[in-house]
């Protein structure tokens, strides 16, 4: 039983060090954001992060993963957070964040998309495919302002000759 938490703490440090600071702040985030709702009582900790996507064009860095969870021992209000385990057949939620970054020296986030559930939750057909639309909402932030196009925007550049 220790051989297998040992193998699975090894696992989640190796994943961690295998992810770039923007995937690794996106995962921090997706941790504050889950612990801030309402119903969630108990401290979580990253269990796998899967799926991880980062694109990077010129309008910043789009970064999309999928983060599952493991419930701890602890209470989300407890003082000490480090020395809780994850507690076995207890809640194991998974979230899906999609970040749009700009392209700063220090990343501001343009747009962002998180949704937490069940895991068997998110892979529901209709919550699938709004995650989808909502992703690719997030991944063209900041371009929409070069490619906009309004009726009669050149209608002046081709005036009468001088």
């Amino acid at each position: 039983m220790r051989f297998l938490l040992a193998l699975c703490l090894g696992l989640v440090a190796l994943a961690t060090a295998s992810q770039s600071p923007l995937q690794r702040r996106v995962v921090k985030e997706v941790l504050e954001y889950f612990h801030g709702r309402s119903n969630v009582h108990f401290l979580f900790k990253e269990q796998a992060v899967e799926g991880a996507v980062e694109r990077v064009n010129a309008s910043g860095t789009f970064v999309q993963l999928r983060v599952s969870l493991a419930q701890t021992a602890c209470r989300k209000r407890a003082s000490q957070r480090h020395n809780c385990r994850a507690l076995e057949n207890r809640r194991k939620p998974t979230c899906l964040a999609c970040y749009k970054f700009d392209s700063g020296d220090v990343p501001k986030v343009l747009d962002k998309y998180q949704n937490c559930g069940p895991s068997h939750h998110l892979a529901v057909k209709e919550i699938k495919q709004r995650d989808e639309v909502e992703c690719r909402a997030v991944e063209e932030a900041g371009r929409s302002a070069d490619a906009l196009y309004l009726p009669g925007m050149f209608a002046f550049s081709r005036g009468l000759p001088a």
